[in-house]
């Protein structure tokens, strides 16, 4: 079961086009994303009311969109404004439409009861159309339950052992004990490691000549968006102080959307704010943290099959799992809540 009443993130900007369709299943339901003649992206179930089949083979006419199997057309709303085998059109011919909110680049759909879709609950994620800051867009499709990468990002623990040439840097990263807070809707992590080793993708485009002070400081926001500030200092010269003298500073945007029980849309940027009038420098740490996502994914996979031989393994706690543990507890009570909700009703 998903968390409903929560804005996930369905798509990048581009990826919506003008005229035609985009299909994505979230949360185990079709849907299919268009845009109307004002450009405001439209997000409809993917399934016509009359026979299920998907609107994302069918047609757009305006504002409108007609299903290809027997010719339901259907306006922004949902409603059936057209059947051409009939003159009366049935009240409850419509398709469900989601609230759809395009935002700093990402797409947000919401999934609950639409009397809740508040846009001010949508985390900011500002730094993506910024600016001052630059970064390349990036998208994964993970054949995992999407709490399995969450765990991987609350516990950032594995950086030396699943990173080592990336985004790792000293294994003395792990030693450090990180400072988790509960928030209203999530878990904020604090991690300093002071006087450590650059990690090799920062060496590649911005390299230091000495030890560095090193900070990872992120929110993981329900239903599964990480905002984070992180980067690094020479070490010695204030940063946990708050002075960030030549400093390399990142903005990391990473958000997880179910799209089935084992499987996961993740989205991601790293912006940051140096160097930003040379593209290629962009590119390297994309192509870093492109390269360092492909090592998540192939060790989160081979642990998804590992738990999938044996359904009642049961995983040993350790004191590094205190933010990983805090957040499934609040999706575990958030969904309790919604299915309670939704029964009394």
């Amino acid at each position: 079961m998903f968390i409903k009443n929560c804005w996930y993130v369905a798509a990048w900007d581009n990826e919506v086009p003008d005229d035609g369709f985009l299909a994505r299943t979230i949360a185990g339901i079709p849907v299919v994303f268009w845009r109307d003649s004002a450009n405001r992206v439209v997000a409809f179930e993917d399934r016509c009311c009359h026979r299920g089949a998907p609107l994302s083979k069918g047609r757009r006419e305006g504002d409108c969109v007609r299903c290809m199997y027997h010719g339901l057309k259907f306006d922004r709303s949902g409603t059936c404004v057209e059947i051409p085998s009939q003159q009366t059109i049935p009240p409850q011919a419509r398709v469900r439409v989601f609230p759809a909110v395009q935002k700093h680049r990402w797409v947000w759909i919401w999934m609950g009861d639409a009397a809740g879709a508040d846009e001010a609950l949508i985390p900011d994620t500002h730094w993506l159309d910024d600016p001052a800051w630059k970064s390349n867009d990036g998208y994964i499709h993970y054949d995992v339950d999407y709490l399995l990468i969450a765990d991987n990002l609350l516990d950032f623990s594995h950086l030396p052992y699943v990173h080592p040439t990336t985004l790792g840097g000293s294994e003395d990263y792990a030693t450090v004990v990180p400072k988790v807070e509960r928030t209203a809707r999530g878990v904020r992590i604090t991690r300093w490691t002071l006087n450590t080793e650059a990690p090799g993708f920062i060496q590649k485009v911005r390299p230091f000549a000495g030890r560095v002070d090193r900070w990872n400081i992120y929110d993981f926001v329900m239903p599964g968006v990480l905002l984070m500030d992180s980067g690094m200092a020479l070490s010695g010269t204030g940063a946990p102080e708050g002075k960030r003298i030549d400093a390399a500073e990142f903005r990391g945007c990473q958000a997880l959307t179910p799209e089935t029980a084992n499987s996961t849309h993740y989205f991601f940027a790293h912006p940051h704010n140096f160097l930003i009038d040379q593209p290629e420098i962009t590119r390297s740490i994309h192509q870093s943290v492109v390269a360092a996502f492909a090592e998540d994914r192939a060790m989160i996979e081979a642990q998804q099959a590992s738990l999938t031989m044996d359904g009642g393994f049961k995983m040993v706690n350790l004191g590094i799992d205190s933010a990983l543990s805090q957040f499934r507890w609040m999706v575990n009570k958030q969904i309790d809540t919604e299915t309670k909700s939704a029964a009394s009703a």
